[in-house]
């Protein structure tokens, strides 16, 4: 581990209209101790090659392939390679503001926190805001992650110094791995802050997966009653207020 090092954990698939912006967005940084570990999930288009350019100008960028496993493998992948103490995922569509990095680290280290995450715009497949932004709460445990994921992967950042590294789980065929990762790592550090302000854009995109509730429902389900063991009946409870609050997050 490498200390004050941010490993930004980068799955691509067939992402070549936005991986560029992406990377500019990282390339901005006003902090600059940081790692880019993009790994290509299969893609058949030439976001690869458009990485790799970006990685002949700075070292800092790192493009590695693998056959097509989903985001979950991905990650994963890039997560094993990661000499960071600090672990961010940020998506090959997503963007970071230029202080990012350098807020969401002031912001661990003023809350003495290991996890933190904030607030974002959310924008469409042109860059414009389509949505009013999301605005983080200042402040979740276990029990408020469990209603609803507050965490937003492009927005987290991840202290591995007290207890490693952590993984998605590959069996849920990246439909809800997410929350349950923000879920495991929660467990240990008890607690997660919100920073207030707007730091980085979420592309809503009409084919990603998150733009399909019906098809989360399920995995949503697993999460509670298979990996956290709730039990039925506080399984469902889980199920409808995370339910209820994603129907209340996306309608403006």
């Amino acid at each position: 581990m490498q200390k004050g090092l941010v490993s930004i954990i980068t799955p691509m698939y067939n992402a070549e209209k936005y991986i560029a912006d992406t990377i500019k967005s990282v390339l901005a940084q006003t902090y600059s101790q940081w790692e880019m570990i993009i790994v290509n999930d299969g893609s058949k288009d030439e976001c690869e090659r458009i990485a790799s350019e970006f990685a002949r100008k700075d070292t800092r960028i790192k493009v590695f392939s693998q056959q097509n496993r989903g985001s979950a493998s991905a990650r994963n992948n890039g997560i094993r390679r990661a000499a960071g103490q600090y672990i961010a995922l940020l998506d090959a569509d997503d963007l970071w503001e230029p202080y990012f990095l350098e807020l969401q680290l002031s912001h661990m280290n003023d809350k003495k926190a290991l996890l933190v995450y904030g607030s974002h715009k959310r924008i469409d497949a042109d860059g414009r805001e389509c949505l009013i932004p999301f605005i983080a709460p200042s402040k979740i445990t276990y029990k408020d992650l469990l209603k609803t994921c507050s965490i937003s992967c492009l927005t987290a950042l991840y202290d591995t110094s007290d207890y490693g590294k952590f993984y998605l789980d590959e069996k849920l065929k990246s439909l809800r791995d997410d929350h349950l990762y923000w879920l495991t790592i929660i467990k240990h550090t008890g607690v997660a802050y919100g920073n207030k302000k707007i730091i980085a854009s979420y592309r809503l995109l009409g084919n990603s997966v998150t733009s399909n509730k019906k098809k989360m429902i399920v995995p949503q389900f697993k999460v509670y009653y298979k990996y956290e063991k709730l039990g039925l009946f506080r399984s469902l409870y889980y199920l409808a207020n995370w339910a209820l609050r994603g129907y209340l997050k996306y309608r403006k």
